[in-house]
């Protein structure tokens, strides 16, 4: 149901363009059934919106700490967010 998920701005910093990390957090976002979106920024860091059930939501951002091959993740920073409407597909935004 819509009512029981959860929603999470993530920033992930360190070694975290150019390695893949947008193409893979949306196959682990998909595995873990997850919605919202992901996108490099400007600095160099990732940002993500993270949408599910909690225990898929808390999942991912482990996942996070770790990324593709060839990253090296320093920061995964959390911020909660709510939503007026929950995405309901993850997407590769930028």
């Amino acid at each position: 149901m819509a009512d029981d998920r959860i929603a999470a701005m993530v920033r992930i910093e360190g070694k975290v363009q150019g390695v893949g990390f947008r193409v893979w957090t949306r196959s682990e976002a998909l595995r873990l059934g997850l919605a919202g979106w992901v996108r490099n920024n400007a600095d160099g860091s990732v940002a993500a919106l993270i949408v599910g059930p909690d225990a898929a939501v808390s999942a991912m951002l482990q996942r996070l700490w770790h990324g593709p091959p060839g990253a090296s993740v320093s920061r995964v920073e959390r911020q909660p967010v709510s939503l007026a409407e929950m995405p309901s597909e993850f997407h590769i935004t930028g």
